[in-house]
């Protein structure tokens, strides 16, 4: 991932109440203020930004969307990868981002 930033970081992943029911992990708020602060001029509408993202060994390219009332960039996370990884709801994994 030459050229990119590296971010990682520990988080559980959350089911959104909304009807669509997306599946979502949160960055940690000052990880996502120094990307914000840093990188924010990669973002396209509505806060999405472009990243690679690594999950128990499995890297997908995907973006994550900053989240105005949470302050924080929100990774959401497919059905393929919940299904490759075994991702469960509340389950605490290590998270490898690349911007």
């Amino acid at each position: 991932m030459s050229g990119l930033i590296k971010y990682t970081f520990s988080s559980s992943m959350w089911r959104d109440s909304s009807s669509g029911g997306w599946f979502f992990l949160s960055l940690p708020i000052d990880m996502s203020k120094e990307i914000r602060q840093n990188l924010k001029w990669q973002e396209e509408g509505w806060g999405r930004m472009k990243i690679t993202a690594c999950i128990d060994g499995i890297t997908w390219d995907t973006a994550i969307w900053y989240d105005t009332k949470a302050n924080t960039y929100l990774l959401p996370v497919k059905a393929e990868i919940r299904k490759k990884g075994d991702i469960k709801v509340n389950k605490y994994m290590d998270v490898i981002l690349w911007v």
